[in-house]
């Protein structure tokens, strides 16, 4: 699939659900690959407004923005951004925007240490995955048999932790969602995160899942035998992989 065909693919995405924040990242991407780096930044930014955690997307609007020429508004997300990322742990992403702050004559910012969240109180939801008691989502988090039956499955509060740690493993690994295998180790690790089995998901959907690559599979597998704790990687996470 041409550079062209993906656009055109994340663009038909986004016309049926444009609330779809990875399918943004994802079209930003096509569109960055092809020099489209005003329209690339646009998409970018919007997916921070749907997820305003995800750190990567800060950095690879900042870095649009500056390929077409909008370096005041580049300043100004990339500040944005790496505040977001050093409150976050997102090594990677973080290191990259205060060199391109730099290179751009702004000032790094001094960052506070994030509070920590407050808990949530238990519902009367199981989550198959965690076995503990949580509350359900409001809705599927995307279309088709997978959504659904994560929505009949998955508790709110495991769904959340599994956006936060998907969020940190596609800036550490540096993931492009808009290449086919860099999509396959994020739907690899998901499925692996809240338990969805290969058999499973032939049930559901009558495919047999992607798999990433063997590296990709092994990183995502040591990713959650240390529960997510990316930070002990000292972002050097991507090296595994390169």
């Amino acid at each position: 699939m041409d550079i062209e065909q993906r656009i055109e693919q994340f663009q038909r995405i986004l016309e049926s659900d444009d609330s779809n924040d990875m399918a943004w990242f994802s079209l930003a991407g096509a569109y960055n690959q092809s020099g489209r780096y005003t329209e690339a930044a646009d998409a970018y930014l919007k997916c921070t407004e749907l997820n305003p955690t995800m750190s990567k997307a800060y950095q690879l609007a900042g870095a649009a923005l500056h390929a077409s020429e909008q370096d005041e508004k580049a300043k100004d997300v990339l500040t944005r951004g790496y505040t977001i990322a050093a409150e976050r742990g997102d090594l990677m992403p973080q290191k990259a925007m205060g060199e391109l702050l730099e290179k751009l004559g702004a000032d790094v910012p001094q960052v506070a240490s994030a509070k920590p969240a407050e808990p949530e109180p238990a519902g009367d939801f199981k989550c198959q995955a965690s076995g503990r008691m949580g509350s359900q989502l409001p809705r599927p988090p995307f279309r088709g048999p997978v959504g659904d039956w994560i929505y009949q499955n998955i508790s709110k509060q495991t769904f959340d932790e599994w956006i936060g740690l998907g969020t940190k493993i596609i800036n550490e690994l540096r993931l492009d969602l808009s290449r086919d295998e860099h999509e396959a180790v994020y739907d690899y690790a998901m499925r692996k995160f809240i338990g969805l089995t290969d058999d499973t998901y032939r049930d559901l959907t009558g495919n047999d899942p992607s798999q990433p690559a063997e590296e990709f599979a092994n990183t995502i597998d040591m990713v959650l035998e240390r529960s997510g704790q990316l930070e002990t990687f000292q972002g050097d996470l991507h090296k595994g992989v390169n």
